[in-house]
C-alpha cells in the first residue's frame, strides 16, 4: 500500500497522486465520489452530447465507399 499527503490548494483540499497511479493524460475530467470513509476518483463518463459532437466532425462523405457484403459461411445446426 502506498501513502500520500493531503494539502491545501486555495480553498480546496488536494491529494498528491503518486507517479505509479498517475494518468497518462493531464486533460482528463475526473469524477470524485465519497463512499463512507473512502474517496474514489475515476475518469468522467462521456456524456452523449460530447459523443454526438465528435460524430459531427466527420465529413459528409464518411463511409460513402461501402464494402461488398461477404457471403455467410454455412453453419452447423444446434
Amino acid at each position: 500500500m502506498i501513502t500520500t499527503k493531503v494539502f491545501k490548494n486555495g480553498n480546496s483540499q488536494a491529494v498528491r497522486i503518486p507517479a505509479e497511479f498517475a494518468y497518462d493524460r493531464t486533460d482528463l475530467d475526473l469524477e470524485i465520489e465519497r463512499m463512507g470513509d473512502e474517496i474514489r476518483i475515476r475518469p468522467a463518463r462521456r456524456r452523449l452530447d460530447q459523443v454526438l459532437a465528435k460524430f459531427a466532425q466527420f465529413s459528409p462523405d464518411f463511409m460513402a465507399v461501402r464494402r461488398e457484403a461477404s457471403e455467410q459461411a454455412e453453419r452447423e445446426g444446434l
